[in-house]
């Protein structure tokens, strides 16, 4: 085989897309680029109980979200196809029958109900049951049968698998690029199932074939599989195979640092834990980053430094500068804290980024769901004057809608607190003031409401905070007369008007 690289990413279809999973293929997908390697998807669906219709669908469209680009799999086609494992289920036959062949697998005939037996004697003396070298002479498998037995079961139609055989002896010794050289004791393995009795292999099983067969270089995959490692170490040496390189990534954990990052915890603390809106076969829908208002690039590099290290400083990075600078050293032992804020923080970063245009450009789609439409050079004037505040496009809501539409309720607290005494009739006065200013310009009305309240001999917040609650309905929004400018002298009047009908004398 020539010396070139090969990742895959190999998700499941149980389900949506965790954060973690997206992480591996991220990390997969970096290291492919860096290196001018290939990408492949390749969807193991063995294990057809858990089969969840649309997750396949899902695991794509998230990929494609993301920006990374798929060079063999089911959809894109390859030289090293089916990419969907359920689809390769004649190719595993002949290596079980390999394995079989020169004893380095068995049939086992034993009953789940028999192991289940065998599992509560053990428990009952305080013991795990493990179906290993200590035990398998003693229980149903052709070990323990002669062929004829074992050949007249099978052809009676016995229920059977077929288990490895792990034999204790040398440690079982393997470099991880993350990890180091790690030594694992084959006494501590048990006798894995390689077959079920559905005609269908294991993951163990499936995955080895076919990484050999598709010629994988390296495979980077989450730490949670590391107990596997051995074994799959073994099943290459079986073979006959030269095994590819390992790299087994860090864990993503809760934000206080305390175990596993799960679906629950998104749940608990409020935000996502998957790329897209995911919706159960029950109707069920959890949120996803896409629709939570998450820039592709933002989710992306936040996922990127979770567990990588760049070595210096930097934090923003646009794809191709990860795929410049990534690389599997890098890349800690230790777990990655995941923090939701720091998600914002990247999505804030991202949308300052971005040209005043191409932000009021996403912003007048949340306008005209608001049923507003507006000339795209006002939207641009208004997204300038709050944008610094924002970390989603669909906050700018929130900031600017006063712009747009006149206040219907005003902010009781702020009423409270400004609308009293000789308030309401200063206002009445300013009003007219007001309705005289040419140019209605910010510059001028600045000046021009400050000499006014000079000569009035009142104070300048009280006369201010009322007029911006007259204008917004509360004491937010940019400068007062920037506001008064943008939404011109007509709707400044009326906005007054109303306020003193509206509001108690």
């Amino acid at each position: 085989m020539e010396n070139r690289v090969r990742v895959r990413f190999a998700p499941s279809p149980t389900g949506p897309l965790h954060l973690g999973g997206v992480r591996t293929a991220l990390f997969n997908y970096l290291f492919t680029r860096k290196n001018n390697g290939t990408f492949i998807l390749r969807i193991e669906d063995t294990d057809r109980r858990r089969f969840v219709p649309g997750a396949e669908e899902y695991i794509m469209e998230s990929l494609e979200w993301c920006g990374m680009n798929v060079d063999e799999g089911i959809r894109e086609g390859g030289g090293y196809g089916p990419y969907r494992q359920s689809e390769r289920k004649d190719i595993y036959q002949k290596f079980i029958q390999d394995l079989l062949e020169k004893g380095k697998a068995y049939y086992a005939f034993d009953t789940p109900e028999e192991l289940e037996e065998k599992r509560q004697e053990y428990a009952s003396r305080g013991q795990t049951f493990m179906y290993n070298h200590t035990v398998r002479n003693g229980m149903i498998n052709s070990l323990a049968l002669t062929e004829e037995e074992t050949r007249a079961r099978i052809k009676k139609g016995d229920p059977y698998v077929v288990r490895f055989r792990v034999d204790p002896g040398e440690p079982v010794r393997v470099h991880d690029i993350i990890r180091g050289d790690l030594s694992f004791d084959p006494d501590t393995l048990d006798d894995k199932v390689l077959f079920k009795s559905d005609g269908l292999p294991t993951y163990h099983m499936a995955n080895i074939v076919d990484d050999h067969l598709m010629e994988i270089s390296h495979v980077i995959r989450g730490e949670e599989w590391l107990p596997s490692l051995p074994l799959h170490i073994l099943l290459y040496r079986a073979f006959g195979w030269e095994p590819p390189v390992f790299a087994h990534l860090p864990l993503i954990l809760k934000p206080d640092g305390k175990g596993k990052l799960s679906k629950r915890d998104g749940d608990r603390l409020g935000f996502p834990v998957f790329p897209l809106n995911w919706k159960t076969p029950e109707g069920e829908v959890y949120p996803g980053y896409r629709e939570q208002g998450y820039f592709p690039e933002a989710f992306v590099n936040m996922l990127a430094l979770l567990g990588w290290n760049p070595g210096t400083d930097q934090e923003i990075f646009s794809m191709d500068e990860l795929i410049k600078q990534f690389s599997l050293e890098r890349i800690n032992k230790a777990g990655a804290r995941f923090d939701p804020q720091k998600a914002r923080w990247f999505n804030h970063q991202y949308l300052q980024m971005k040209t005043t245009r191409e932000v009021a450009e996403l912003f007048l789609p949340v306008l005209m769901e608001k049923g507003i439409t507006a000339d795209l050079s006002f939207v641009e004037k208004v997204v300038s004057q709050v944008r610094e505040r924002v970390d989603f496009v669909k906050e700018l809501w929130d900031e600017t809608s006063f712009f747009f539409k006149a206040p219907e309720q005003y902010d009781e607290k702020v009423v409270k607190k400004r609308w009293k005494g000789d308030v309401p009739e200063l206002m009445r006065e300013l009003s007219e003031a007001l309705a005289g200013t040419a140019p209605f310009d910010s510059p001028t009305l600045e000046e021009n409401v400050k000499r006014w309240i000079e000569k009035r001999e009142t104070g300048m917040g009280k006369v201010l905070n009322a007029l911006r609650l007259l204008l917004v309905g509360a004491s937010r929004g940019p400068h007062l007369f920037d506001i008064m400018e943008m939404i011109g002298k007509e709707e400044t009047l009326k906005r007054i008007e109303n306020g003193l009908k509206t509001l108690p004398e």
